[in-house]
């Protein structure tokens, strides 16, 4: 039996840590012996003699990990794919396996220069040879996978690491006899581990916890049912021994502190070869297209880190650099997943940041029909906030009411092409929705260097979130704007929640409505009830808003307020009754600013303004939030959330609250034009107004001059 199975092992002559290219050589620099890493190789060499025959290249100076044979290369059959080291460390390896492969009679394969791959240190074949898990992430490339699935006609399943500790896959991941799998999850990103679960049933896998991981316990070579590892903990031996296997322990630690154990020193070189077994990959390619100011915005690199962050590969093909201070720059950048879902994420995200399609591969949308109301075909386009556009018949359509968490429906009327978002619950049978992430892009308006670097006195702030020690700076920006757009008869949009009404911040609300400021108001039952409680009653929650001290029965306060206004019919009829005759709601009716109050579970009474059903709530809010052109959020996070989701790039959005998580989930969404302040509300509405004052003030004084 040990005739027909092959390994290719190099004796640590030469063995030392030298440098430093993975976690595990940091601080162990010349602090491994040299004569214990013999006796460690030669105690590996003598257990692994016992069950195949082992084959020896000789060691070379100047290689010092030319001892991890595992990293010479990858076999099949007569065929290997010779490695192409990342580190320039161990390029120095390459010429040495080579010699010794064509000497043994194999066909070598050799990748790009610029391709690197690592070998079966990467790359470890299902021990019934049903196909190949190659790794990526570290070390090997993603878009090697294609060339070994082509020259060792093989499948290719491809594995992402996002540990780097454990750089190879070897480190974390051994296949073993009869379908078990002994790997480590957590090194592993979530596509990864569901590919490994589609493939391995439940009981075939045999899990490693940290503690082994770490102390390379996946790290083993396989023979049959025994299985050649470094020390392990008892549990852990129990588990493998569970399964039918013998296992061999044998301390490895001075390897160890280069990053390898048994598996690393070894290099299996007489693979079979199943005759149904044939080349099939599932790395999925694309070209985009980038241009615009790519280095100086910083846009290059996001959309790199982007491709790599969501388990992606790239190369840049062309990049021309912007030779004048206004010429913008343009990249091509293709980019390679490990299936056609990772690379639709990717790509749906790279169109976000105005990634397009070179024009000689421009292709159509892909449209599909909704054959179920309300329910959009698999796959479908999720639309974003920033102003998208659809190419169908050859031409570009702008897709209108822009928003996010929505879909593209493409119709055609009289040869009139329209595109528009809708909501998933109003889509109609027969409707056509775009899916996939062909002829889709997004509109991002250039911008100078200039625009980017010029400070200017009134300009809106770039998005952020700002503590306390620079509100007052914002707010001065904020009041100029608001004042500009009031101005020029624009539109702005509060959405309030009652922490407004508690932090003592209705009076100042009250003013900016009541000045024109504010356009449309939108929160929940409680703003309104809490208002008028104030204004009734002179409580908020039943809390004196002059002494702050709760008041004798105040708990019941709102109630007999939402009572009052029941009684009256509307929040309008009890302001024109006279029982309402200051506050937030009451500046609204007066001033004829539209509002909605969205429901909820919790609401006491409701009031009668207060729209309970959600769908409807949904529908008015999106309705009212059109058309304009600042949003205050204002202490009230799912209202802002929900309003945010329909609200198109380019509105400038203030979102304040005293939270600063609450603040950072409402600013981050993406727009340039928003910003997030962390203070109490009722502070920032006392300086707005405060603000306000001085501009009315100063432009009074200039009319008079």
């Amino acid at each position: 039996m040990s005739d027909n199975i092959r390994i290719l092992m190099c004796a640590p002559d030469h063995y030392d840590v030298d440098y430093v290219i993975n976690p595990w050589m940091e601080g162990n620099i010349h602090k491994s012996s040299q004569q214990k890493a013999v006796e460690q190789w030669q105690n590996l060499y003598n257990i692994i003699k016992q069950y195949a025959t082992v084959d020896l290249v000789k060691p070379e100076k100047g290689v010092p990990d030319m001892v991890f044979t595992a990293n010479a290369g990858l076999v099949l059959g007569d065929n290997v794919v010779l490695s192409r080291f990342y580190h320039p460390e161990r390029q120095g390896e390459e010429p040495y396996f080579k010699a010794w492969f064509e000497q043994n009679g194999f066909t070598v394969y050799e990748l790009p220069k610029d391709l690197p791959f690592e070998g079966a240190g990467d790359a470890l074949f299902d021990r019934e040879g049903r196909w190949l898990w190659a790794g990526y992430g570290f070390r090997s490339e993603l878009d090697s996978h294609p060339y070994i699935a082509r020259w060792l006609d093989t499948e290719v399943l491809s594995l992402r690491l996002i540990d780097n500790r454990f750089y190879h896959l070897d480190t974390c991941f051994c296949p073993l006899s009869n379908g078990y799998l002994l790997y480590y999850p957590e090194a592993f990103d979530s596509y990864s581990n569901r590919l490994i679960e589609m493939r391995v049933p439940e009981d075939k896998r045999i899990v490693v916890e940290e503690p082994d991981a770490v102390n390379f316990a996946c790290n083993a070579v396989n023979v049959h049912d025994v299985v050649i590892m470094n020390k392990i903990s008892q549990d852990l031996e129990q588990r493998i021994t569970e399964k039918g296997f013998k296992v061999v322990q044998t301390s490895l630690t001075e390897f160890l502190k280069a990053g390898g154990a048994a598996k690393c020193l070894t290099l299996r070189v007489t693979e079979p070869i199943l005759e149904d077994v044939h080349a099939n990959d599932y790395v999925e390619t694309r070209v985009i297209k980038m241009e615009g100011h790519l280095l100086d915005s910083g846009m290059m690199n996001r959309a790199l880190d982007l491709i790599v962050h969501e388990g992606g590969s790239f190369k840049v093909l062309n990049f021309n650099l912007g030779i004048e201070r206004q010429s913008p720059s343009c990249a091509e950048v293709r980019i390679s997943a490990p299936s056609k879902d990772v690379m639709e994420d990717i790509v749906s995200q790279l169109i976000d940041l105005g990634a397009v399609s070179p024009p000689e591969v421009e292709s159509d949308a892909n449209l599909q029909t909704v054959i179920k109301e309300g329910v959009s075909p698999d796959d479908f386009y999720v639309t974003t906030i920033y102003p998208t556009q659809v190419r169908v018949n050859g031409n570009w359509v702008k897709v209108i009411n822009q928003r996010m968490d929505g879909a593209i429906v493409v119709s055609e009327e009289n040869s009139n092409i329209t595109a528009s978002c809708k909501l998933l619950r109003d889509l109609e049978v027969g409707e056509q929705v775009v899916v996939g992430v062909e002829g889709i892009r997004t509109i991002r308006a250039p911008q100078s260097r200039e625009q980017r670097n010029k400070p200017q006195e009134f300009s809106f702030m770039s998005g952020g979130v700002s503590s306390e020690r620079r509100v007052e700076l914002l707010v001065e920006q904020i009041a100029w704007e608001m004042r500009h757009i009031r101005d020029q008869g624009g539109k702005v949009t509060v959405v309030a929640g009652p922490v407004v009404i508690h932090t003592g911040g209705a009076e100042h609300l009250s003013k900016l409505i009541k000045d024109g400021y504010v356009q449309c108001l939108l929160g929940g039952n409680a703003i309104a009830v809490h208002d008028m409680e104030q204004a009734m009653m002179g409580t908020s929650l039943g809390v004196d808003m002059g002494k702050g001290i709760p008041v004798s029965g105040g708990h019941r306060h709102h109630l007999k307020v939402i009572n009052m206004v029941r009684r009256a019919g509307s929040i309008a009829q009890a302001v024109e009754q006279g029982l309402i005759t200051k506050g937030v709601m009451y500046q609204c009716v007066k001033n004829n600013v539209p509002f909605c109050l969205a429901g909820s579970i919790r609401d006491d009474g409701p009031l009668p303004d207060t729209e309970m059903d959600l769908i409807k709530a949904q529908t008015e809010y999106s309705r009212l939030v059109q058309g304009s052109n600042m949003i205050l959020m204002l202490s009230t996070m799912l209202h802002s959330i929900g309003v945010g989701n329909m609200t198109p790039a380019g509105v400038k959005m203030v979102c304040v609250d005293i939270n600063p998580a609450v603040v950072t989930k409402l600013s981050d969404r993406g727009s340039v034009e928003s910003v997030g302040i962390v203070t109490d509300v009722g502070l920032f509405l006392s300086l707005l107004v405060q603000q306000l004052d001085k501009l009315t003030n100063r432009y009074q004084v200039a009319e008079t001059v």
